[in-house]
């Protein structure tokens, strides 16, 4: 993985199944990065930048513990495995994330591909985002990393949308980050799915010229990503799904499902 990075182009989906029907569809591009590599990809990379003011970049403050603002990118999430007793000391880290383009950024999802030193995928960490300004971290342990699709699942945690109530389990399936990369979500209540939600995408390198032509095709990318979550919860709210009030956060800053980790067949 040249300089620490790649690009991955491709879509989200969201369809929701119930009380109405609701589709979405954005054409997004993510990056994906080594993070012990950040300092080196930000000397080389011209178009890139890491904890400062660039065209594209990538800051410490954007991930992680909001408790602590000295915290690298790489010491949270090496803390966080050695939590959960997933020994941290020898992994390698890399991040699927929307970089900050021209200084802003809006992530609902980050994940977290964390590889222990004999190369295999050992945990995945989803890192989501509210638009209330709060984050959570879900860890889950892989079971077998030599899977092609790995799947994992657990329950909700953490308030993300006012469409969506707390008493729903998560079903992740992800293709990870190689010539592709695919991270797909089931959302199930008791009363079955509820709405899935998907990325695919890609690969190109991660390069000032590859970077220069994300510019172009995706000039606001994350102005957008914020303006469009408004826009389709408008169009929810239009619909009458019911609207649920958000209260502060009771759940702890990460939620160790690894313990109780399962595989499922769709």
């Amino acid at each position: 993985m040249r300089g620490g990075g790649r690009l991955y182009f491709g879509e989200v989906v969201h369809e929701r199944e119930r009380p109405r029907r609701h589709r979405l569809r954005y054409r997004v591009f993510s990056m994906l990065v080594d993070v012990d590599q950040l300092g080196a990809m930000s000397a080389s990379d011209r178009l890139f930048s890491y904890n400062r003011p660039g065209l594209f970049s990538i800051h410490d403050k954007d991930h992680g513990d909001k408790c602590d603002s000295s915290e690298t990118i790489p010491q949270w999430v090496r803390k966080t495995l050695d939590e959960h007793g997933l020994d941290a000391g020898k992994h390698r880290i890399q991040l699927l994330c929307y970089p900050r383009i021209l200084g802003y950024v809006f992530n609902p999802l980050s994940v977290y591909f964390c590889y222990a030193q004999g190369g295999a995928l050992c945990a995945i960490i989803y890192e989501v985002h509210n638009t209330y300004g709060e984050r959570h971290a879900y860890v889950i342990s892989v079971d077998d990393e030599s899977r092609s699709v790995i799947r994992q699942q657990g329950n909700k945690e953490f308030f993300v949308s006012p469409f969506i109530p707390m008493e729903c389990e998560y079903k992740f399936r992800i293709q990870p980050p190689d010539e592709h990369v695919r991270i797909a979500m089931r959302v199930e209540d008791s009363e079955g799915l509820l709405l899935t939600a998907s990325f695919n995408g890609v690969r190109k390198p991660l390069d000032d010229r590859h970077l220069a032509w994300a510019f172009v095709r995706f000039p606001l990318m994350t102005v957008k990503v914020i303006l469009g979550i408004h826009w389709e919860a408008l169009k929810l709210w239009r619909k009458k799904i019911p609207f649920l009030d958000h209260s502060a956060p009771t759940a702890a800053d990460t939620t160790d499902i690894s313990t109780k980790r399962k595989l499922y067949v769709d």
